[in-house]
Parts: C-alpha cells; sequence; structure tokens
C-alpha cells in the first residue's frame, strides 16, 4: 500500500504499548530538569529466541543517540530510565531484536551429549567470530582469541568458556543488529524547570499597592510588600497586566457602561497612547523601574510572573497601525468583544483568520521574547482557549527553543478536553476546577483522574482556591474557617498553587 514502509519480513521483534506516550507520540510527556523519564515497552518474538532491548534518546539539540540496556519485568515488559541532564526537549525510542548469541548461549548450558556440544561449540565460535568484525581494536583481539578457543576447546570444559563474564560482555557491546526493530514512534519529554513542578503562587494588583498620600500604586511600593510575600514562603508572585490601559468605551465602577474621571478602567484593556502590550502603565513607573523589582524580587527566591492577555482596547496602537488584525462589523467599525446580550466594548479581540496571520503570530512571539529581555521567564496566560490551538503549540515551542526555562500557565476555564489539549500543546501548568470541588467525593473523584491516569504525564495542575474574580460560595458563607481549609487543601493536594493575596490576607491567613 501506497506510504506504507516496506518492512523487511526478517524483522521478527514486536514492539508495542510504551509508556509514557501521548497520543501515540503526538505530544510530549511533562518532566522537569533533574528527573529521570521511566519508559516501560512490550516486547517480544516468535520462538523462544533471547531479545536484546535498549531505550535511546538524545536532547532534541543533539544527533547522536545515547542508549541504556532495558531490563525485562516478566511477560515480555520491559523497562529503563534516562536522566533529563538539561533543559529543553528529549527525543526517546526504542530498538529491539534477537540476540542469536545469548539464544545459543542459552540452550548450550542445557546440552549434555558430547557431539552435541562439539557441534555447538563451533556454532557459537562463527558467532564470535562475526561480532570481531562489528568490533576494533583490543576487543576485535580479544573476540577472535575468544572465536579459536571455542573451536579448539574440549566438549567438557566448554562451558566455563561460554559463560565467561569478558565474552558475554564483549557480545552485548558488540551484538548483530541488523534485523534490529525499531519503534515507529519517535516519542518526545519536555525538560523543564523545576518551579514548573513546584511553586507557590501570589497574585495581586500592583496599582493597589499604594503608600501614604498614594492614590495609585507604583512598582517601588511592590518592591516594599515582597518580604512579607517570600515570609509567607511564596516563590511566584504574579502580577495582572501592567500596560497602559485605553480609554475609548472604559468601564466604570462595578462594570458601569460609563466610567468617571477617577475610574482606573480595566488592565486587561491593554493599550492607549503610551503603547500597548511591549509598554507599562505610566503611573506604575518606568521600565527600568520594572526591572528593579525583577531584581529585587529574584533577590528574595521569588520570581516575577505576568499575564499576557492577547487582545486590546480600542486606543491599542495595533488597531491603528494594523487594523487587517481585526474583525470588522459590517458598518466598518472594528468588531468589540461580546457575548449577547453582553458587550465588552473596552476590549477588541484579535482575528486570527485575519490574511495577515502569519504577521500577527510573530508580533505576539516578540511580546514574549520583550518580557524574556526584561528577566521574566513566567507567564500566566489570560484565555488560551479563545486563541487557535496551532498558534499556542508554535508560540511556546518558539520561545522555549530559545529560552528553554520559561514556565506557561494556562488560565482557561473551559471544557476539560480543551484544559487538557492546551497541556499536550505546551503549557507548562494549567488552572483547574479546583475551586469548584468542595465536597469530599468532588475531590476524590477529580484528584484521581489528575493523578491516576494518562493525564499527569502532560497536566500539571496550579491549584487557586480564589482569583480576583472568582470567589466560590463555599469563600463566600464559609468565613475564615473555610479559607484556611481551602488553603490547606490546594497546599497539599498538589505541587503547584496559588492565591490571590488580599483576599487571603483578609480572611484566611493568620494576623
Amino acid at each position: 500500500m501506497r506510504g506504507i514502509k516496506k518492512l523487511d519480513g526478517r524483522q521478527r521483534v514486536v514492539i508495542e504499548n510504551v509508556q509514557p506516550e501521548i497520543d501515540f507520540g503526538r505530544f510530549p510527556i511533562k518532566r522537569v530538569i533533574g528527573q529521570n523519564v521511566e519508559v516501560e515497552a512490550d516486547a517480544f518474538t516468535d520462538s523462544h529466541d533471547a531479545l536484546a532491548c535498549v531505550l535511546r534518546y538524545r536532547h532534541a539539540s543533539e544527533t547522536g543517540w545515547r542508549e541504556v540496556a532495558m531490563l525485562p519485568l516478566g511477560n515480555d515488559r520491559w523497562h529503563a530510565s534516562f536522566p533529563l541532564t538539561e533543559l529543553g526537549q528529549f527525543v526517546y525510542t526504542i530498538t529491539a531484536w534477537i540476540d542469536h548469541f545469548f539464544s545459543w548461549q542459552h540452550e548450550f548450558v542445557r546440552r549434555s551429549d558430547a557431539q552435541d556440544i562439539a557441534i555447538a561449540l563451533r556454532a557459537g565460535a562463527i558467532l564470535v567470530e562475526e561480532a570481531s568484525v562489528r568490533a576494533n581494536g583490543e576487543h576485535q583481539l580479544q573476540l577472535q582469541q575468544f572465536a579459536r578457543e571455542l573451536h579448539t576447546i574440549k566438549p567438557d570444559a566448554g562451558a566455563a568458556l561460554v559463560l565467561s563474564e569478558t565474552l558475554t560482555s564483549l557480545m552485548k557491546q558488540y551484538s548483530d543488529r541488523s534485523l534490529a526493530s525499531d519503534y515507529p514512534g519517535m516519542l518526545r519529554a519536555w525538560s523543564e524547570p523545576v518551579k514548573a513542578r513546584y511553586s507557590t503562587w501570589y497574585e495581586f494588583f500592583p496599582r493597589s499597592c499604594v503608600g501614604d498620600d498614594m492614590d495609585h500604586g507604583s512598582f517601588a511600593e511592590c518592591e516594599k510588600r515582597l518580604p512579607y510575600v517570600a515570609e509567607m514562603g511564596f516563590d511566584v508572585v504574579y502580577l495582572p497586566p501592567i500596560h497602559p490601559i485605553g480609554l475609548t468605551k472604559r468601564k466604570g465602577s462595578n462594570n458601569a457602561l460609563v466610567a468617571s474621571e477617577t475610574d482606573v478602567g480595566s488592565p486587561w484593556a491593554i493599550g492607549a497612547a503610551e503603547g500597548g502590550h511591549k509598554s507599562i502603565h505610566p503611573r506604575l513607573g518606568t521600565l527600568d523601574d520594572f526591572q528593579h523589582l525583577v531584581m529585587k524580587a529574584r533577590e528574595l527566591g521569588i520570581d516575577i510572573a505576568l499575564d499576557i492577555a492577547f487582545q486590546c482596547s480600542p486606543d491599542h496602537p495595533y488597531v491603528r497601525e494594523n487594523p487587517e488584525w481585526f474583525r470588522h462589523r459590517a458598518d466598518g467599525s472594528i468588531q468589540f468583544a461580546e457575548n449577547p446580550p453582553k458587550k465588552y466594548e473596552d476590549i477588541i479581540p484579535f482575528n486570527f483568520e485575519a490574511d495577515a496571520w502569519n504577521e500577527l503570530w510573530q508580533e505576539l512571539l516578540d511580546v514574549f521574547l520583550f518580557w524574556v529581555k526584561q528577566g521574566v521567564y513566567i507567564f500566566r496566560v489570560d484565555n488560551p482557549h479563545t486563541k487557535p490551538f496551532p498558534f499556542w503549540e508554535w508560540l511556546i515551542g518558539e520561545v522555549k527553543r530559545i529560552h528553554p526555562e520559561t514556565i506557561f500557565l494556562a488560565e482557561a476555564f473551559t471544557r476539560p478536553k480543551i484544559t487538557y489539549h492546551l497541556a499536550k500543546l505546551g503549557f507548562s501548568q494549567s488552572y483547574t476546577y479546583f475551586a469548584w470541588r468542595n465536597a469530599k467525593r468532588e475531590l476524590e473523584t477529580y484528584f484521581t483522574e489528575l493523578t491516576r491516569t494518562e493525564v499527569r504525564e502532560y497536566f500539571r495542575p496550579n491549584l487557586w482556591p480564589n482569583t480576583p474574580d472568582i470567589l466560590h460560595e463555599y469563600l463566600q458563607f464559609g468565613g475564615r474557617p473555610a479559607f484556611m481549609l481551602r488553603l490547606v487543601l490546594a497546599a497539599t493536594l498538589g505541587a503547584n498553587y496559588g492565591i490571590y493575596g488580599p483576599a487571603y490576607e483578609l480572611m484566611g491567613l493568620p494576623t
């Protein structure tokens, strides 16, 4: 049949049921640097011949393979592991073959007839001679000597030579792989920073960090809050968007359609005359002030995480300079976000089906790369499920190719299959349904799914009892005990958790 690789009928080994493997190798598994990737597979053949099986692996940037012998677990199941010694993506696969020498060796020790043994010794000598051709240097000379001895040794003295540790070791090293079977899939594993696996997040709005006689926060005031956050044990401070906020159609307090002069607008209505996604709200400070905040945080063992929200206010420079990146209504105006009958006129989504989609992708990639240059390596991505899946797979792959130390958190409160698919595409961590799982049975069922199924190979939950816009009724009516209980559950049910800090300062944390 067309498109099917022609196989050599002499390749008799079957390799199947490889674990871990996500969607037949379509997506990589997730691990962190320093971990071992434990791999198992079924490998078997017809008859009673002995098998050799190796796990092959390499970093994606390398061309040469490294190997480790797989050990039998019983019932044709094999196991081996390899270490993740650096960040980035690793590739692994499995090769197995019938080892005729060890098949011969195994049968030899069961022979008892002298004439039968003599013939078998000559057969073994031929196998060793063939191996010597594959060897070189001292090893070749040793194998040639073993072959001569097998030809001349007396049958009653043959067993000791056949079972020689030196001969056994050399024959493993120079085994005949000419008819080896390769697993058809090239499997992948992300090696990410340790913080992708274990982290504690604290969220607050920098504009709320105010000092005396201030009506708007600043990065300088945020710095003063960092020791307090570090003392509580958090190692990530997550800041909602820090960019200029649009004026056009700005919403007022409590989502009022008309804003007053004192209303500061939504940080997610990104873009104004002062700039867009690569700019900083002038009242928060300068780019130098932000870099200083990042440096001070790092001195305390804290990383600054930024919220990346790919949407614009009507005042964003993109709207003026690249109107082709947005949808247009029948009257020619640019389409704002809406969920009828609700209208979000202060926010304009990108049109990822635009003819200029490639230029749009490149610009959005550059947004991430810009903030990486400022020292930010952790990103909380707003609503990734409302942007195309191919876009995220490409963008995350490009960023991590250049900066494998980056971590991406998907804020996708949506249907399960979508949240899982985003994780497969490369998001290091993911928001979960933890906030809505409060009863014992709900928690047991959900965390069994997250930890006892294939999901655990690619989906890293980040548990949040609350966010600025999510406050489950359990917290609304449960008071301080509910806040404390949910914090303990978040911190112990998963290795990554976060809180919207101010609510817990008021209700849940010891004073």
